[in-house]
């Protein structure tokens, strides 16, 4: 019989992930079920969400707490149903704050759990991996490095790759991005990322679009591009208004792999899209902003001196990184323009980034669902 799954992904970066997991079991079980939390990437491939992924979207010590009876009440819920139902697999995406617990719950009755992205027990922490041990039956790694961190502690754990790897191109497609969006050969195009949470929207767009402004001043004539997560352009608008009226940003309904692949420079909040922006083969600047609070509870836990994930994985701060104070409109902007003033610099990284782009290609849905076979098989 076909497998039925429980599964969660938090915001817009962890239904990516889940749908094109998801995409890869369907493939090996046409007739699957699949319920839980989850967002359109994962509809796509006939996912019953009972709440939708957005209402994950959140980061930051003092933004969950402004969020925690809802959230606690959603995974209470959640728990009784998914006892209920009694899935074959349960598949926590990301959003491991959400999904450990969960696991653990549903691991401690019998139900078999994989947690898919490893938490980043490597930068900040650490203790967590007591944690993940009592949740999740499997750990499915989309970095090289973290298996053998999880071997070491006796803990499953499967390299899959990164799927974004496999989903983006190894030869960006730019003249066919830039002639979707209606680009002219000419322009030269900032992306502006701000994140799909709307904490981040809240902190981080402001400092964008301010950027682009400073920007405008220095250098007229460059485009402005930012794509919006379905439902928040209503949180976008009023600030590119408030902050930027003076310039031309415009505003896309998603399409951000087209903007990325299209532009010649993004500014973007660190997360996933750092590294879709590097698998792009993009120059970007790294920026970041939460709670005061948040920022310095943060802070004392850090185990490395990058934030972002290009960086992280390279070793390197090979990209600029401008994180709470230091993410200045001024400060973005003129390191955005350093980048568009150095060709030579941009060739270099783009070589960095295709060496990075193999490495993480690995046929993820595939080495994924195998894993998980695995585990039905025990």
């Amino acid at each position: 019989m076909a497998p039925r799954f429980g599964m969660v992904a938090g915001e817009a970066s962890g239904d990516l992930l889940a749908g094109l997991l998801l995409g890869g079991l369907r493939q090996r079980w046409p007739d699957l079920q699949a319920f839980g939390i989850g967002g359109p990437a994962m509809a796509r491939h006939g996912f019953e969400a009972w709440w939708p992924h957005d209402k994950l979207a959140v980061r930051g010590y003092v933004e969950v707490l402004s969020h925690y009876r809802e959230l606690l009440g959603i995974r209470n819920q959640l728990g009784e149903r998914l006892l209920k139902e009694r899935p074959d697999v349960f598949i926590g995406v990301d959003a491991p704050d959400f999904n450990l617990e969960l696991e653990t719950r549903l691991k401690a009755t019998g139900v078999k759990t994989v947690h898919f992205v490893s938490p980043s027990i490597w930068a900040w922490r650490g203790k967590r991996i007591e944690k993940i041990r009592k949740a999740a039956d499997e750990v499915l790694c989309i970095f090289p490095f973290e298996p053998p961190i999880y071997a070491k502690q006796g803990i499953p754990a499967t390299y899959v790759g990164h799927p974004l790897a496999d989903t983006i191109p190894l030869e960006v497609p730019r003249a066919a991005a830039r002639a979707a969006l209606g680009l002219a050969e000419g322009d030269t195009v900032v992306a502006l990322l701000p994140g799909s949470r709307r904490s981040e929207i809240q902190y981080i767009a402001p400092r964008l679009f301010d950027a682009a402004a400073q920007m405008q001043a220095l250098r007229p004539g460059l485009r402005y591009l930012l794509p919006v997560v379905p439902g928040l352009r209503h949180l976008v608008e009023p600030l590119r208004k408030l902050h930027a009226e003076q310039v031309a940003v415009e505003l896309l309904d998603g399409r951000s792999h087209e903007l990325l692949a299209a532009c010649d420079v993004t500014l973007v909040a660190s997360g996933t899209a750092t590294l879709e922006a590097a698998l792009f083969k993009r120059p970007m600047v790294i920026c970041y902003a939460m709670h005061a609070l948040s920022w310095q509870m943060m802070k004392r836990m850090k185990y490395q001196p990058w934030v972002g994930l290009p960086n992280i994985l390279l070793r390197d701060f090979a990209v600029p990184e401008l994180i709470q104070g230091d993410a200045t409109p001024e400060r973005l902007a003129h390191a955005a323009l350093a980048w568009l003033d150095d060709a030579p610099r941009c060739a270099a990284l783009h070589s960095r980034f295709e060496a990075l782009h193999r490495e993480l290609r690995c046929d993820t849905a595939r080495t994924a669902t195998d894993a998980i076979e695995k585990l039905l098989a025990r």
